[in-house]
């Protein structure tokens, strides 16, 4: 099966035929102005299993993920902190690039910060007003014109004859429906304070739509293969980009858009006020791990609602739990003969299943399902004695293909590290056991429940289960 992706210019499936090996891919990074929250990962999360499920079929990527590190938000938040602007970020960008760590998000090739391309931008405005597109107002600021531009709309699908012409927009965030004129250049304000560089038309900053453009370009070329970001950046961010990009470079922008859900948690809006907003740090805080993590952020369909709620992280827990048991009994199966063609059989169709659901437009569900049949059918096989060892490494290395998209498994680190302390009472227990002194045995069976062990007899002996 090809690959297919849900193009949001379009509005359909299409499938994916790159410009060139390979991939160019821009996903949009953080506003370096606090730490991410869960629903900013939702959206790097999604940009990483995409990553992913294009280099498992085959194709290498470039991947530029920028760090916005000027733009309305930092520069208040360092003015409030009475910090230099870099100064401020740069905790921000330290943090985030823990977290992706922590997320086991793979590293783009490419991270550029605004305030390193401020030169960039100033080359693609300049060619926007040569080309009378953008124009400078009374206070020196440069404004893209969007009557200019024949086709602002194409991606959010915005009916530009009733909209009114002339208004201009000079916040880098700004109201859904607020079509107007928005800004490519700021002239400074006193409350920029020391945020500032020189131009051609006095000192200022950029907006926050020319950062993105301008590094796309450097880095991916005047048309790339994949553009992503949270459903919320389709307008005005994602449609002022193809507007800037376009008119200056005279060439299509971008070929496929891929935008995912927002995040809600408990079935409600994510915000600070309804004490359900969380940091990667709150939930690790809390005992979870990166392995339930990437498990619940990954579960549902990039382009619909990923409704969070502690239910699901448990209910992840539980699930690995299972996989780390089903992982340890592959492990233990010593027997030498058995019939191979059915367990090649049932691997064969569970990849396939496996690769035909994630090129699906991502298809998570699907590919999450290849992954629980193929235990299941496993688990039938193991408890009639019908898999070889050989036949068990065969499964071990086909979820070592599926973390190559999913990375939770953790086939190879499916042993507990066990205190002495534990491994003391477990060899106390078998001399009772040795004893027929079951009655001790018991009471140190209940000793290591307690202490979060569960211990269950083997014919290869006592096998310990953290729980």
């Amino acid at each position: 099966m090809s690959l297919t992706f849900f193009n949001t210019m379009n509005r359909q499936k299409e499938e994916f035929k790159p410009l060139k090996s390979k991939v160019g891919l821009y996903t949009c990074g953080p506003t370096v102005y606090n730490y991410a929250h869960i629903g900013n990962f939702r959206a790097y999360m999604f940009e990483d299993f995409l990553r992913r499920v294009i280099q498992y079929y085959g194709y290498e990527v470039e991947q530029v993920m920028n760090l916005t590190d000027v733009d309305d938000k930092t520069i208040k938040g360092s003015q409030q902190a009475k910090l230099p602007l870099n100064d401020y970020t740069a905790k921000y960008k330290k943090a985030f690039f823990e977290d992706l760590e922590v997320l086991r998000i793979e590293k783009a090739e490419h991270y550029p910060a605004a305030t390193a391309h401020i030169a960039e931008m100033i080359d693609i405005i300049q060619v926007l007003l040569d080309k009378g597109i953008a124009y400078q107002a009374e206070d020196n600021s440069i404004y893209f014109s969007i009557s200019k531009f024949p086709d602002y709309g194409k991606l959010a699908k915005i009916d530009m004859e009733n909209q009114r012409a002339g208004v201009r927009i000079n916040a880098d965030e700004y109201e859904k429906d607020s079509v107007a004129d928005f800004a490519l250049w700021k002239a400074w304000e006193e409350k920029d304070g020391d945020v500032i560089w020189d131009s051609p038309w006095g000192k200022g900053r950029p907006g926050w739509h020319i950062e993105c453009s301008a590094m796309s370009m450097k880095y991916l070329g005047k048309t790339f293969d994949i553009h992503t970001g949270g459903i919320d950046n389709m307008f005005p961010h994602h449609e002022d980009e193809i507007a800037q990009s376009e008119s200056a470079n005279g060439c299509k922008f971008v070929n496929y858009w891929l935008h995912c859900a927002h995040l809600i948690v408990n079935g409600e809006k994510m915000s600070k006020s309804a004490n359900n907003f969380f940091t990667l740090r709150d939930l690790l805080d809390k005992g979870y791990n990166d392995r339930e993590l990437r498990f619940v952020l990954l579960s549902t369909h990039y382009r619909k609602k990923l409704n969070f709620t502690f239910d699901g992280l448990d209910q992840a827990r539980k699930s690995l739990s299972r996989f780390k048991d089903f992982f340890k009994r592959l492990n233990e199966i010593s027997a030498t003969c058995a019939d191979e063609t059915i367990i090649d059989s049932i691997i064969s169709d569970a990849m396939k299943n496996f690769k035909d659901a994630i090129g699906d437009d991502l298809n998570i569900s699907e590919g999450l399902a290849a992954a629980f049949n193929l235990q299941n059918d496993v688990n039938k096989l193991i408890e009639k004695n019908e898999i070889s060892n050989k036949g068990a490494n065969k499964v071990l290395d086909a979820y070592k293909k599926f973390d190559k998209v999913f990375d939770f498994f953790d086939v190879d680190n499916s042993d507990d590290e066990i205190p002495p302390n534990i491994l003391e009472l477990v060899e106390a227990r078998q001399d009772a056991r040795a004893k027929k002194d079951f009655a001790m045995s018991d009471k140190i069976r209940d000793n290591l429940q307690g202490q979060g062990w569960l211990i269950e007899d083997s014919p290869k002996g006592p096998r310990l289960k953290k729980i």
